[in-house]
C-alpha cells in the first residue's frame, strides 16, 4: 500500500512519540480508555509467580501495571531506546517494583531471550507496527519461541476484520470510514491463526473493546452530529468515554482484540 509508512518512518514516529509524551499513556495511543481495558483483560490471564515478557513495552505504562496487579517477574523490551529510557525513569519513581521489573532495548523480530523462558508473553499493539505480513509472521514466531510449553502468548492487536466490521456499522448511519493509520498495518486474523497453528492452540479471542468502539466511534459521533455542537469526538477524557469503558463487551465491533494462544 503506497500510503503506508516505511520501517524507518515507523521507527522515527515512535521515537518522536517517546520524546513528546515521555511517561504518559498517550506515548503508545491517544485513547487511554482502551489501554486500560486491554490491561484489565491481560491481568485476568496472568497469575502470581509467572515469569512475564512484555514485548514492545513502549514507555512501560502497561508493564508496570501488570507487575502492580500480580506478584510476577516482568521483563519489558522495546526497540526504541527513547521508550526504554522513559520506562526506566518510570520504574525509578516506583522503587517497590524495582526488584521484579526490568527494561531493555530489544527487537521482536530478533529477541535475545532464551527459548521457553517465560510463562506468559505479552504483545500489545506491536505486530501492527511492523509494516508487512512477513515481518509480522517472523515476530509472532519469535514471541512464541520464548513461551514455555503450556504457557500463554497474550496478543492484543488491531485486526483488519474488526476494522472492517466497525466501518460497516458506521456506513449504515452514513458516517465516513475510519482510516487505518499510515504507521499501522492491521493483522489479518485468518493469517494470524494459520501462522500460529503449528506451535500453539488458540484458547480464546476476546472482543474486549467492542462495546467501547461501538459507543465512541458510532453512537458518540451521531449524538454530536445531532447536537450540532463543536465537541471533540476523539476526546477520550470525556465522561461519555469513561462510562462506555465500564460497560460489558458485546459484539465484535472492536478493532482491538486479544488473542490467547497456548503453546504446545
Amino acid at each position: 500500500m503506497t500510503d503506508r509508512f516505511t520501517l524507518a518512518q515507523i521507527r522515527a514516529f515512535w521515537t518522536e512519540q517517546a520524546d513528546r509524551h515521555h511517561q504518559s499513556a498517550t506515548a503508545s495511543w491517544s485513547d487511554r480508555r482502551v489501554i486500560e481495558l486491554e490491561i484489565k483483560e491481560i491481568v485476568k490471564r496472568i497469575a502470581d509467580g509467572d515469569r512475564v515478557l512484555d514485548v514492545g513495552c513502549a514507555n512501560g505504562y502497561s508493564t508496570v501495571q501488570l507487575a502492580a496487579a500480580r506478584r510476577v517477574d516482568v521483563t519489558g523490551v522495546d526497540y526504541i531506546p527513547e521508550m526504554i529510557r522513559e520506562a526506566r525513569a518510570r520504574l525509578g519513581a516506583d522503587p517497590a517494583l524495582a526488584d521484579r521489573v526490568r527494561f531493555d532495548v530489544g527487537d521482536i523480530t530478533r529477541l535475545t531471550q532464551p527459548d521457553a523462558a517465560f510463562d506468559k508473553v505479552v504483545v500489545i499493539r506491536v505486530l501492527i507496527n511492523l509494516g508487512a505480513w512477513d515481518y509480522q509472521r517472523d515476530a509472532l514466531s519469535e514471541a512464541l519461541r520464548t513461551v514455555t510449553p503450556g504457557g500463554l502468548l497474550l496478543l492484543s492487536e488491531a485486526t483488519i476484520q474488526g476494522w472492517q466490521r466497525l466501518n460497516q456499522f458506521r456506513r449504515e448511519w452514513e458516517l465516513p470510514d475510519i482510516a487505518m493509520p499510515a504507521f499501522n498495518q492491521y493483522l489479518d486474523e485468518d493469517r494470524l491463526l494459520e501462522a500460529a497453528a503449528s506451535r500453539a492452540d488458540l484458547v480464546e479471542a476476546v472482543h474486549f473493546s467492542s462495546t467501547y468502539y461501538a459507543m465512541t466511534r458510532v453512537i458518540k459521533p451521531l449524538l454530536i452530529q445531532a447536537l450540532g455542537r463543536p465537541i471533540d469526538v476523539a476526546d477520550p477524557e470525556m465522561e461519555w468515554n469513561r462510562w462506555c469503558a465500564q460497560l460489558p463487551a458485546w459484539g465484535d465491533y472492536g478493532v482491538q482484540r486479544l488473542f490467547v494462544f497456548r503453546k504446545r
